[in-house]
Parts: structure tokens; C-alpha cells; sequence
């Protein structure tokens, strides 16, 4: 076994363990939903799907039917990646974009509320192509348990109910919004029950119509109506040419252990190329959390996300260097740019040519998923389409509005994206399922979480415990109050710009199901910053 079972951190959990699968989510409901997938004989695939509706329902302040997603699937036999993630309208142009951009520290940019931002959403998408390729249940019974919550009501966690009482600052004045996710005006609060009738309807039509009711039917004609009466650019064209895309995960090799991604346009790479120059480190020379080891952890993820920044778009609008990006030898010159004793200032990109919600699951038969989906920023662009339930995603403010960057907006592309699945493989063995979500938290998570058990041989559950830091912009690090305060004035020190945040949603949410090869139990964790729970059979 690669880890020990030591819980060194303050947890409210230990690792859950079983043979016949697991779950692992945010949300104890929706993870207990998995479970009666899988104990009904449904696999792995199954039980994601479930789970996944189950959260837009659960959880509306991370995700919901407007939202997008990606997953990374092994099958038994191999792994396959499936990018979800909608196009910008086609009738939205960069001049239009431009004209109503906002100006945030210095830069136009693209608003993040309202039509502007809003892409075809491709969650119902996922949850349809995944049914279709791998599942073994009719997609209608695999929805209806979300449907139920949606009609009958459910009760709203700690957690939940503190992310949700910012919706009610920022969209309380939207109609729409207000009469879909704030009943009484006011955010729901913990311990109260949240009901949304119109969003079971929907989850019902999606589940009969196999997704095409979504797209190609009454719902697309519902959000596309609602568009032209208020000022949105989404159209019935648009949400019909949109399908999912299977592509093949992305890896570098760790130390043995061969860490996969999604490719772009999601900011996955970021994680492995981070890997890749802290590999030329011997990590057993620095105590875990010492300021030594984050340092290196720091400054790692510095030079990566100075690369992905200037790279990672839509790869049908810009060719990306991912070979170079991801090479040993790449990863050697940006070594070579780090040094123990000072913090980098804002590093350049490299030459490489020279609020979400993340699941998984397993099956008895060794079928594992990661599967990841959000609005992006809360209930996303606070667009809510009246009478469905639907909350629309403001993905596209993950574009650039700069001249010649690759990521650049422009009609029918995809934008920059955040979310990002994960898994672990040995030799061709898999090993784990595993995400943490959060913003641009999700890579350096990734990345942590990996180096953890990789380096510290720490358990799942005692990896997602572990705390965290955080890179931001211009120089400053955030860091979570439990690492030692010794370890942080160190930091300081070396010229990081040291932050201590309180608040846990900026050091994302993570979950994790590993597989032990010899025995085939499943050793799972989930996230003490949030509400969730990890169940095993």
C-alpha cells in the first residue's frame, strides 16, 4: 500500500472503505443516491449520472442544468475523456462583447452577469452521452431521484445555505432569479427545505427525451425564447448544433504514477505541468507544510499557471503547444528558474516550442469515474430561464478580450474553462478517481493533493484534509489558518505576499476514490470544507 492510515490533520472523517464501490460528493444526499444506484445493480457510470442531477438539485450554488462538464472514465478497460463544455452564441460578436465589456484591474473584460457570459450549457449533454456509451439504466430512472428532491423538497446544509446567502446580495433584484432561488425573498438558511417544482418537470423531460428536449425541443425553445425577449444571444441553432466531445486525457508521469487530464480548453495541464517541476525535487528533504515544501509547491504552480494563462484556449481556434508544455525537458528550464531562498516575482510565460461541483464513483466490476460540473461563480451569469428551473452558467467570462491572445472571444468557440476531472493510473492499473473544485483552486488542489500521497504517503482522506495553499495574483499567497504560523512568517521571508484567509471556499473541495490493486477495496475521501460525504458498499 502506498499510504498509511495516520490521520495527521483535524478531520470530521476517516477514509470509508468497501469492495463493491463507492461514492464520493459533496452532498451526503446525492452521495447516498449513488449508493442505491449502485446496491440496484447500476455501475459506476450509473451511479455519476445520478449523483450528477442529483447536485444540480442539492446544490444549486455551485451547478445546475445550465451548468457544463467534463469526465474522465476508465471502463474496466481503459480510460476515455469526455469534454462537455458549450460554444459562445453565434450571433455574439467580439465588437458586441467589447462594447458592453468591464474594465477590472486595468483590463477590459467580459461581464460576468447576465447574457453576455452565458454559453450553451453542456451538462444535460454529459449526462446523456455517458447513459448512451457506458450506462446500464434507462436515463428517466437515473434522474428521478433528483426529480423527487426537486418536487418534494430537501433540506439545506451549513455549507450550502453560507454560498447561498450570496446569491441573495447579487441577483435579489432579478425577478427570475428571486422567484426560482430565493422563496421568501431572502436566501435559504440551514436547516430550512428548498423545493423547485419547475426543475423537476425539467429533470422528467430531460430524462423521457434522452437529453434532446434540452437541446433540440421544448426546453431549448424555452431558453431560447427567453433570450430574445431580454437581451441574451443564445438560440435555438446554437443549442442544437451543440454535442459533447469524447477526447483523449492528457498525462505526465510522477514518480511511477501517470496523473491524467482533460486537454484544453480546460486548465487541467496546469496541475502536470506543475508536477513535472516539482519532480526534480527530492521532497523527502522537506517536511510536509514546512515553509521549504510549500515554497516549492508555491513556486511550481507560479510557473505553470504563467504558461496555461498564455496558452490554454479552445484548440479548434488556436494550435497549443501541449507536447512541449507537458515534456521533462520543458519542465527542467522552468526548474531552473526557481530559488529556495526568494520568491519569484510574477514569472513570463515559458517557449515550450524550444464554484463547482466534482464527484466520483466505482463500481464492483473496477469501473471508476471523476466527473466535474458547474455554473462557474455560484448560480453562474444569475440568468434563470422562468418556469424551468434552469440556471444559466457565465462560463464565457473565462475568454480573453485581448488582441491576438489565443483565448481570445469569439463566436461558436470555447472559452478558457476551470473545471477539471482527474485519475490516477500505475503501470496501466487504476488506481483513483479523484478532483477538487474551486476556481483556479482546482489545479494547484490537483496538485497537492497528488503530492501528498505521492511524496507523504498520506491516505485519500488525509490528503483532502491536509490544508492547502493557495497562488493568487501579483504576487500574494493565500493560506489556510491551521499551517503552522512558523512555516508562514518563513514564507513572508522568502518575499511571498502571505495571506491568511478564514473563509474555506477559496482552498476548493475535494473527493477521492482510490482503488488498492491487490485487494480491490475502494478507499474513499471527501472534502471537510464542505458537506459531503464518501459511502462505500
Amino acid at each position: 500500500m502506498i499510504f498509511n492510515y495516520s490521520q495527521p490533520y483535524p478531520s470530521r472523517r476517516s477514509p470509508v472503505m468497501g469492495k463493491r464501490g463507492a461514492v464520493a460528493t459533496s452532498h451526503p444526499l446525492a452521495a447516498q443516491i449513488g449508493i442505491e444506484v449502485l446496491a440496484e445493480g447500476g455501475n459506476a457510470v450509473d451511479a455519476a449520472v445520478a449523483v450528477a442531477a442529483a447536485l444540480t438539485v442539492l446544490e444549486p450554488t455551485s451547478n445546475g442544468l445550465g451548468s457544463d462538464a467534463f469526465a474522465i472514465v476508465w471502463d474496466g478497460k481503459e480510460l476515455h475523456g469526455l469534454n462537455a463544455s458549450g460554444r459562445s452564441p453565434k450571433g455574439l460578436t467580439l465588437d458586441i462583447m467589447r462594447k458592453h465589456g468591464k474594465m477590472r484591474d486595468g483590463k477590459l473584460t467580459v461581464p460576468t452577469t447576465g447574457w453576455l457570459p452565458v454559453t450553451v450549457p453542456g451538462a444535460v449533454s454529459a449526462w446523456a452521452a455517458l447513459n448512451k456509451r457506458f450506462g446500464s439504466m434507462p436515463l428517466s430512472r437515473l434522474l428521478e431521484p433528483a426529480a423527487r428532491y426537486a418536487e418534494d423538497g430537501h433540506p439545506v446544509p451549513p455549507v450550502i445555505a453560507h454560498y447561498w446567502s450570496f446569491a441573495e446580495k447579487h441577483f435579489g433584484d432579478n425577478e427570475a432569479f428571486r422567484e426560482t432561488f430565493l422563496p421568501q425573498s431572502r436566501a435559504v438558511q440551514a436547516g430550512e427545505i428548498f423545493a423547485c417544482p419547475d426543475q423537476a418537470r425539467t429533470l422528467r423531460l430531460i430524462g423521457e427525451s434522452e437529453g434532446e428536449a434540452f437541446y433540440r425541443g421544448e426546453l431549448a425553445e424555452r431558453i431560447a425564447d427567453y433570450a430574445a425577449k431580454t437581451g441574451g444571444y443564445l438560440t435555438k441553432e446554437d443549442l442544437a448544433e451543440h454535442e459533447p466531445e469524447w477526447v483523449d486525457p492528457v498525462s505526465i508521469n510522477y514518480r511511477g504514477y501517470d496523473i491524467w487530464e482533460i486537454p484544453p480548453n480546460g486548465q487541467g495541464i496546469a496541475a502536470l505541468i506543475a508536477l513535472n517541476i516539482l519532480e526534480g525535487f527530492e521532497m523527502e528533504r522537506y517536511p510536509h507544510l514546512s515553509s521549504a515544501h510549500l515554497h516549492l509547491v508555491i513556486e511550481a504552480m507560479k510557473l505553470a499557471f504563467a504558461d496555461v494563462y498564455r496558452y490554454v484556449a479552445d484548440p479548434k481556434f488556436a494550435d497549443i503547444p501541449l507536447d512541449g508544455l507537458l515534456s521533462k525537458d520543458y519542465a527542467k528550464k522552468r526548474r531552473s528558474l526557481i530559488n529556495p531562498t526568494q520568491a519569484l516575482p510574477a514569472p513570463e510565460p515559458g517557449d515550450p516550442l524550444g464554484d463547482t461541483v466534482y464527484l466520483c464513483t466505482a463500481d464492483g466490476d473496477g469501473r471508476m469515474v471523476s466527473f466535474i460540473q458547474s455554473n462557474y461563480m455560484g448560480f453562474g451569469s444569475g440568468v434563470v430561464v422562468p418556469g424551468t428551473g434552469v440556471s444559466l452558467q457565465n462560463r464565457g467570462c473565462g475568454f480573453s478580450l485581448e488582441e491576438g491572445h489565443p483565448n481570445i472571444y469569439a463566436p461558436g468557440k470555447r472559452p478558457f474553462h476551470t473545471i477539471i476531472p482527474s485519475f490516477i493510473t500505475k503501470d496501466g492499473v487504476p488506481l483513483a478517481a479523484f478532483g477538487v473544485m474551486g476556481g483556479d483552486m482546482q489545479p494547484q488542489g490537483h496538485f497537492q493533493v497528488v503530492s501528498s500521497i505521492v511524496d507523504y504517503r498520506l491516505n485519500p482522506q488525509a490528503a483532502i484534509d491536509a490544508p492547502r495553499v493557495r497562488v493568487l495574483d501579483k504576487g500574494r499567497v493565500a493560506v489556510e489558518p491551521t499551517i503552522n504560523p512558523e512555516a508562514v512568517r518563513e514564507l513572508a521571508r522568502l518575499g511571498h505576499g502571505v495571506q491568511i484567509e478564514q473563509e474555506m471556499a477559496g482552498f476548493g473541495g475535494g473527493q477521492m476514490i482510490w482503488r488498492d490493486p491487490e485487494t480491490g477495496v475502494y478507499i474513499a475521501g471527501s472534502e471537510p470544507r464542505k458537506d459531503g460525504q464518501a459511502l462505500a458498499l
